[in-house]
């Protein structure tokens, strides 16, 4: 039915959409990949982040109050991308806290008040009245794990968490307007919060009778979030010139880098798909005028232009399938290979391709046969 073909427009639309298809796919499928990865990498409990957020200290903003304030603490919570935010209240009084004869060592330390709903591991025995004699403490695991890292160096004894939780601690707790010793014990430890937690409760009361302060700004403030790595949230932390924990957002930084060279590669695929059907359609126009003496006569006999261009456009629906699937093993192949030679058979991770890139596979050759039949069919009634 046609004759005088240019194999080379032909081929070169074909590899052109081959190219452009396996690009489309490929960055596809690393989107879903990083969104795994994100999933699993992020420390998370009932669905959330907990970060710890401080202010940039500068060198020209040394000696102001870098604390949050209320009004700070309100704005993060308003945030849409936030779902809750605590102060980290801490103490304006010095205490020092002493192991008595097990760990016969005592050190100025700090101690800190959280909103319970922010603390991953809160017993009931975490509270304290005024007149209670026994301070509740929830210690850091990285605290101890401190502890034990440089105890032998002291001549000291390392300590178990079952042994730190029957231990107990000396706190004298001195201000300008008095001192007072209690006697503290470990309930439990975080593994979020590298702090010395007391309750809130107790820390207001010896702040105000210890050092007649009643303070509410708070050197750091812990937010709550669906997603500690999400662009939005980095985006306002940066332009707040607030700091967070870089290992808690190391991924969601490179998340941004990747996701943009990713998107960037899914638009350079989509632009040579383009590229490549419109060469495509260059070539059929080739082909019809060639064709165009046989194609009228076949007109002039009765058949109709939409016959005609139903069966010639039948003839490259093949090839359409046949480039697209090809890819599409190329980009399964590239997605086996990076799960077991990149990331080391990651459980999080597949070995098969995302259900939604099967779907767009079928698409881009409906696309393909739709685009192509109607080019077909518009030339054709050029010449009726």
């Amino acid at each position: 039915m046609l004759t005088g073909t240019n194999a080379a427009s032909r081929w070169f639309s074909y590899i052109g959409l081959g190219i452009g298809v396996l690009l489309l796919l490929s960055s596809l499928q690393m989107f879903f990949n990083i969104q795994s990865l994100l999933k699993k990498t992020s420390i998370r409990k009932n669905g959330f982040d907990y970060v710890s957020v401080t202010k940039l200290i500068t060198n020209d903003n040394m000696g102001q109050d870098n604390r949050f304030g209320p009004a700070d603490v309100e704005e993060l919570k308003q945030q849409p991308f936030i779902d809750d935010a605590a102060p980290l209240l801490s103490n304006k009084f010095e205490v020092v806290a002493s192991g008595g004869e097990v760990i016969p060592f005592s050190s100025d330390i700090f101690i800190e008040a959280l909103d319970h709903s922010f603390i991953d591991t809160v017993p009931p025995s975490f509270t304290w009245s005024e007149g209670q004699m026994v301070v509740p403490v929830i210690f850091s695991s990285d605290f101890l794990e401190m502890y034990n890292v440089f105890a032998p160096s002291y001549g000291l004894s390392q300590v178990s968490t079952a042994t730190a939780g029957n231990l107990s601690i000396t706190l004298r707790c001195e201000g300008k307007l008095g001192q007072q010793t209690f006697r503290a014990n470990i309930v439990a430890f975080s593994d979020r919060v590298n702090s010395v937690l007391v309750p809130s409760s107790f820390l207001s009361w010896a702040n105000k009778t210890l050092e007649g302060v009643d303070d509410t700004k708070a050197s750091r403030v812990f937010i709550k979030t669906k997603d500690a790595n999400s662009n939005e949230l980095l985006q306002f932390l940066e332009q707040k010139h607030y700091r967070v924990n870089k290992d808690k957002t190391a991924f969601g930084r490179s998340k941004q880098i990747l996701q943009g060279i990713i998107t960037g590669l899914g638009v350079f695929g989509i632009l040579v798909i383009i590229l490549a059907l419109m060469l495509f359609s260059f070539y059929l126009q080739l082909v019809i005028a060639r064709s165009k003496d046989s194609l009228q006569l076949l007109l002039t006999l009765g058949y109709s232009p939409s016959w005609l261009s139903k069966n010639v456009a039948r003839q490259f629906i093949p090839v359409y399938v046949f480039v697209v699937f090809f890819a599409l093993l190329l980009t399964q192949g590239m997605q086996w290979l990076f799960h077991h030679f990149v990331m080391y058979d990651r459980p999080e991770l597949s070995s098969f391709l995302h259900w939604s890139i099967l779907i767009i596979a079928l698409l881009l050759i409906l696309l393909s046969v739709i685009t192509n039949f109607r080019m077909v069919k518009r030339l054709l009634y050029k010449l009726y």
